[in-house]
């Protein structure tokens, strides 16, 4: 009777490549950064032409916005790397591709929920601000604006989420991030269980990161501030005040 094959599982070299993989990881991160600024103007721009009062605008931002979310990630690369370079005669490194594929994508996402965003901040708050004779610029970037991100804050850290997530599918043009590293090391020793379960592990632990960052980020736009921002200015008050009482 054949005996069932022991399976022999590589733990250590999860160690023995960590700063092969906290690279790909760090890769991913830039990537996803660099994209995720490009697409919070972009998204912003189209959401004030989905709100403007003239038609064409809307059409152009609507049309913008529903191809771009039905395009899967790993399409829209390959059309940027390959199509794009063809098409304009120039050859885009993967990291340009890969920002350029996250930022078409993303902006469309960024787009509606900057357009909800806005939408929910009262008309009042507008018509009290040109009462005080302000002017329509801002009005928009000292009281809307403010108001908006804090209620698009928590949505834009879910979709920085993933963004980082979708660097996973630019392994194939070569882009060296997380999965690619885990790849190239899976050839070689051909254990996937223990690479694969690395990388989620590191995916997921990016992620609360993600999400203790952009709750410290939502704290500062809060009033009264909470959290771990208000500790911090309270801090800073209490110094203050005790640099006064020493000054006197």
């Amino acid at each position: 009777m054949e005996e069932t094959p022991r399976l022999n599982f590589m733990w250590h070299l999860v160690w023995d490549f960590r700063a092969e993989l906290l690279r790909g990881l760090l890769t991913a991160f830039e990537v996803a950064i660099t994209a995720l600024i490009l697409s919070l103007f972009v998204g912003l721009l189209f959401a004030l032409m989905k709100m403007s009062r003239f038609a064409l605008w809307r059409g152009i931002a609507s049309t913008y916005v529903n191809v771009f979310r039905g395009i899967p990630a790993l399409v829209s690369v390959v059309w940027v790397y390959f199509g794009w370079s063809l098409l304009f005669g120039y050859n885009f490194t993967v990291y340009q591709a890969g920002v350029i594929a996250l930022t078409l994508l993303y902006s469309s996402f960024f787009a509606e929920i900057f357009r909800s965003a806005l939408e929910a901040v009262h008309k009042g708050q507008r018509e009290a601000g040109q009462a005080l004779g302000m002017s329509r610029l801002r009005i928009f970037r000292s009281i809307v604006m403010p108001q908006a991100l804090k209620i698009a804050i928590p949505n834009i850290g879910s979709m920085y989420i993933g963004m980082i997530k979708d660097t996973s599918t630019f392994t194939v043009i070569g882009l060296a991030e997380l999965v690619f590293v885990m790849q190239s090391i899976n050839a070689e020793y051909f254990q996937p269980f223990v690479l694969f379960t690395a990388a989620a592990g590191l995916y997921v632990a990016a992620a609360f990161l993600v999400d203790f960052v952009f709750r410290i980020v939502e704290g500062g736009f809060s009033y009264p501030k909470v959290g771990r921002v208000k500790r911090f200015l309270t801090r800073r008050k209490r110094a203050q005040i005790q640099r006064l009482v020493e000054a006197n």
